[in-house]
């Protein structure tokens, strides 16, 4: 059984690729073989002559194969078709082994080029209080340093990083799992309407299409390889972010992951990254870009505790600064005992804690500094 292709569009590479989107599944082992062997024209035909059974699943959708329906619809919603060789192609994708047949883009920004500094922020849908704060907080710390933020719309932690991102006037790119113009969740319409606006909204299904179980899984593999790096905010051992997580590094992509309580089962699977390896322990946007951007440049603050008077000290003279007195001077004597130095080296070393102010005269006797009490409040 065969059926015909009736649209004369259909002989064009990008139109071909657009009825791909509609006729194949994303990441179709059988579809990604026949267009990388026949290319997108080519390959419909193929299918369309239904000769061998492999190629006899994309019957039922060419029968019904509407791709002028498809761009009138896109169109209406000012969607693009991006396709593989396209200056705006995120060159990521080209790392999968079966990469979409075209993308549908909405939003003003060039693709391509703001995935050249991108992170994805992916973590769980029911979210803790804690795991969408850190989201926020990372993405808008993400933005601040010029990383586009990449991530998926959905509840909880996807929904506070494209949040965050708009926050700080940052680039930021929803990948769905259904249409284009098919904002999902529809409670997340007006977020995904604002990204429209000042970012980008990508799909690689065609316009009204639903978003399903396998397609939320095909999308994660999107978000991890358009990035450069992903970062896990909070995630359950059966999340779909861990999903994400492993595509990109399996893919070559740096993974970090933001720890949580021990008891909290929302962060066991970041826990579990951390602990398998897979990724790096990071805490704030300054340890993620580190991580993620570039190498040199993008250095996070070394952490340090406060500095405290007499820090610098040897051995020695820190024996004799902490068997100093606060309050009432006492003598060389009795220093030299509760120090365990000699009367001599107590001596030589008082002249040195004077000159640093860690040490004073109080009466007949030596007792702390000024530098001392100061440092301790």
């Amino acid at each position: 059984m065969s059926v015909p292709l009736r649209s004369s569009l259909l002989s064009q590479d990008r139109f071909a690729r657009a009825a791909w989107s509609r006729v194949a599944e994303p990441g179709d082992p059988v579809a990604n073989f026949l267009i990388r062997t026949h290319g997108p024209v080519e390959a419909l035909l193929v299918a369309a002559s239904g000769v061998g059974q492999k190629v006899e699943r994309f019957l039922p959708r060419l029968e019904v194969l509407d791709v002028e329906r498809d761009l009138e619809v896109g169109a209406k919603y000012a969607a693009r078709i991006v396709c593989p060789g396209d200056p705006e192609w995120p060159q990521g994708l080209d790392d999968l082994v079966a990469p979409p047949y075209c993308l549908w883009v909405r939003g003003p920004i060039d693709v391509a080029s703001s995935c050249q500094r991108s992170a994805a922020v992916v973590g769980a849908r029911s979210a803790t209080a804690y795991g969408e704060m850190v989201a926020t907080e990372m993405a808008a710390g993400l933005g601040e340093r010029r990383f586009t933020i990449i991530s998926g719309a959905a509840f909880g932690i996807d929904a506070a990083a494209h949040r965050g991102a708009l926050a700080t006037g940052a680039t930021t790119i929803a990948v769905l799992a259904g249409g284009v113009e098919r904002p999902y969740p529809s409670s997340h319409a007006a977020l995904i309407a604002r990204i429209v606006e000042v970012g980008a909204v990508i799909s690689e299904v065609a316009p009204g299409s639903a978003p399903t179980k396998t397609r939320f899984l095909q999308r994660n593999r999107m978000i991890a390889t358009m990035s450069r790096g992903t970062v896990v905010v909070e995630a359950g051992l059966r999340s779909g972010s861990l999903n994400t997580a492993r595509t990109a590094a399996e893919h070559g992509r740096v993974v970090v992951a933001v720890p949580g309580p021990v008891t909290s089962m929302m962060s066991a699977g970041c826990h579990e990254e951390i602990r398998s390896g897979m990724a790096l322990l990071v805490t704030d946007a300054a340890e993620a870009a580190e991580a993620i951007g570039d190498y040199g440049s993008d250095l996070a603050p070394a952490r340090r505790g406060p500095t405290m008077a007499g820090d610098e000290l040897d051995e020695p003279a820190a024996r004799l600064l902490s068997a100093l007195p606060v309050r009432k001077g006492v003598s060389v004597a009795r220093l030299a005992v509760s120090s365990g130095l000699s009367v001599t080296e107590v001596r030589s070393l008082l002249g040195r804690l004077d000159l640093s102010a860690l040490a004073e005269r109080h009466g007949e006797g030596w007792r702390q500094g000024a530098a001392v009490r100061k440092s301790r409040g």
